[in-house]
Parts: structure tokens; C-alpha cells; sequence
């Protein structure tokens, strides 16, 4: 299904190059101060163009067509649409025969019946990252909302790359890439192969109580919409996966006198619930899956294997772009849990 949420409901619509890509928002709270200009930070945050991303560029203005009135969003159902127009559609007619490996050209062509759009990967690509990104802006100002918060104001959600092809080093927003990293997308480029990254992401100021035990955890709903983002391969909250190597007295957080941990290896999270600490995880995404490097995979109009190159427009690393994607459904997750207090 396309639809996220219980209170906040996002669902997304459209496919890579056909005309319109889109959100619609369900329960957004009557009153909040909504202009187009106030998507113009996050979009161009995810916006394509530095080395290493899609030579495809999108004006993605963003156009809302309902739920906003002088200014205010109504209560009704908030659609926000963009246009696609830089579109190589001729670019992806060789996939029918020859499904890229590691995309969804293949399964998508067998759970529907090869009825799909196939252009640009249709409904599964990271062009659909764009209207989740809008929902995101609508989410934080959700959380902004001083009607919506208890005793903590919410100062955004913060999330950056930490490690790029295997590397780690430090890098903040709108710093140049650290030199290691641009040596291994050069390089990544020069060989027309791909590299994956490892975006962490942090809400620092959250108060305690949000999440349910068991189905509706903090963490499992955050983990279930950070793996709507395509590319997406794994996820793990404070320590991780650490934690199994550790010992109880080395992983615990103990509890200070402000009720709250003075430490964080649980990732600001016990039983499902925030408990006061920052919200912290990680999240690994993989080499993107269209690289110009040959590889052997079956042709399925010979019935042989076969070397495919895959033409077009693709990142080196999408990750490079994610950051505010992985930003954006985490303010969708609290968004629809503070909505359902």
C-alpha cells in the first residue's frame, strides 16, 4: 500500500516520468501557517546536480491544490504535486528484456503482470522520495505546533551521512564532502560502479512517552517507514548491533536524577517508548542498482545470459541525497504519534 499512518495519514502517488508525482495528507491540524515557499529548504537539500548524483534536474516546484486557504491549511486533505519534465523515458526500453539486477524492474513486472511503467523504475524510484520530503516540511510543522507539545520544544530532526563507501568520517550539513569521500565517488565514477552510505540521524530535544509496546514501537514504526526509502538495507538504534558483543553493564544507561539516561546506548528508546533521551539511529543504504559497469544477468528475449551496460541517468550514490529524506518520515512517524496522544 501507498498510505502510512493512524492519525497523520501520507500517501504518495505517481511514477518517475509520468506527468505528476504527489502527496496527499490526511488529519493535518487546521491553522498552520502553509506556503509553497516553505518546501523550498528540504527540496533543494534533495535536489540532484553535485558530482556523484543524477545529471537529471527537476525545477521540483512544488504546486498545492488542496487543503490550504489564505495562507492556512484547512483540516481537509492537503495534495501537494510536482511535474516531471526532464524525462529519457528511451533510456529504459532495453530493461524489459534484460530486468536490472538489484531493482524492481523484475518483481514489479511479476506481481503485476507486466502491466508496470517501466520508465525511470515507475512507482519504485527514488523520484518518489520527492512528495515524501513534502510531507516531511507539513510533519515538522506538525511538531512545532506548541498546541501539539508537552514539556520539550521540538528543534527539528538532524541527519547526515557518517560513512560513504566503507569510509568514516565526519561531515556536516552543507560542509564539502570530506576529501576521502570525493576520492571514492571519483573513482566510483571513473569504473561506472556505484557505493552505498550510512546516514545517521538524531532527534535531540523529544519528550518521554512516544511509541506503543510491541506492534507500534517507536522504533518499529520508524524502522517501517525508514524502509519505504528505496535503497534502503538496515537500521539499528543506539548501540545496534553492537550490543550483542557487549556486556549488560556496558550497554545499559543508567538513570539520572532528571528521570532521563545519562548515557544512550539504547538509542533514546526502552520498551518501544522514548524515554527522554535523543532519539539516534543509523541507516545503512546500498551502491545504487544502475551502474554503467557490465555485468552478466539473463536476457529474457534470447533466453540466454547476456552483459548488460544500463544506459541513462543515475547517482553514483543516492545517499548522497537522503539525509533529508531519512529526516522526513521520521517527523511523519512523531507527527502521527503526537496527533494520536
Amino acid at each position: 500500500m501507498n498510505t502510512f499512518g493512524r492519525k497523520f495519514r501520507v500517501s504518495i502517488f505517481g511514477e518517475s516520468h509520468g506527468e505528476y508525482i504527489g502527496v496527499v495528507m490526511d488529519g493535518v491540524p487546521a491553522g498552520l501557517e502553509l506556503s509553497e515557499q516553505d518546501f523550498e529548504q528540504d527540496i533543494l537539500r534533495r535536489k540532484s546536480g553535485a558530482k556523484g548524483t543524477t545529471p537529471r534536474i527537476e525545477e521540483d516546484m512544488p504546486m498545492i491544490v488542496s487543503g490550504v486557504y489564505e495562507g492556512h491549511t484547512t483540516g481537509a486533505p492537503l495534495t501537494v504535486m510536482f511535474r516531471n519534465g526532464n524525462t529519457r523515458s528511451g533510456d529504459y526500453s532495453l530493461f524489459e528484456a534484460m530486468p536490472r539486477p538489484g531493482h524492481a524492474d523484475l518483481t514489479a513486472a511479476l506481481k503485476w503482470d507486466d502491466c508496470q511503467d517501466p520508465r525511470g523504475g515507475g512507482h519504485f524510484s527514488g523520484r518518489l522520495t520527492l512528495p515524501v520530503v513534502a510531507a516531511g516540511v507539513v510533519a515538522k510543522k506538525i511538531l512545532t505546533d506548541a498546541t501539539l507539545l508537552d514539556d520539550t520544544p521540538f528543534t527539528g530532526v538532524d541527519a547526515r551521512i557518517v560513512e560513504l563507501g566503507g569510509i568514516v568520517s565526519e561531515h556536516s550539513r552543507g560542509a564539502s564532502l570530506p576529501e576521502a569521500w570525493q576520492e571514492a565517488i571519483d573513482k566510483a565514477i571513473e569504473e561506472g560502479d556505484s557505493l552505498g552510505a550510512v546516514v545517521e540521524c538524531t532527534v535531540p530535544d523529544i519528550d518521554p512517552g512516544y511509541g506503543e509496546p510491541f506492534w507500534d514501537s517507536i522504533e518499529s514504526q520508524i524502522a517501517h517507514a525508514v524502509f519505504a526509502i528505496p535503497g534502503v538495507r538496515g537500521i539499528e538504534f543506539g548501540d545496534g548491533f553492537a550490543a550483542a558483543a557487549m556486556k549488560g553493564s556496558e550497554h545499559n544507561d543508567p538513570i539520572g536524577a532528571d528521570c532521563r539516561p545519562s548515557k544512550n546506548g539504547a538509542g533514546g528508546a526502552n520498551g518501544g517508548i522514548t524515554n527522554g533521551a535523543p532519539l539516534t539511529f543509523r541507516v545503512a543504504f546500498k551502491p545504487t542498482s544502475s551502474i554503467r559497469k557490465a555485468q552478466t544477468t539473463f536476457n529474457f528475449q534470447t533466453g540466454e545470459m547476456d552483459t548488460l551496460e544500463i544506459p541513462g541517468r543515475h547517482d553514483v550514490c543516492f545517499a548522497l541525497r537522503a539525509p533529508v529524506v531519512v529526516e522526513a518520515v521520521t517527523a511523519i512517524v512523531l507527527a502521527d504519534f503526537a496527533l494520536v496522544k
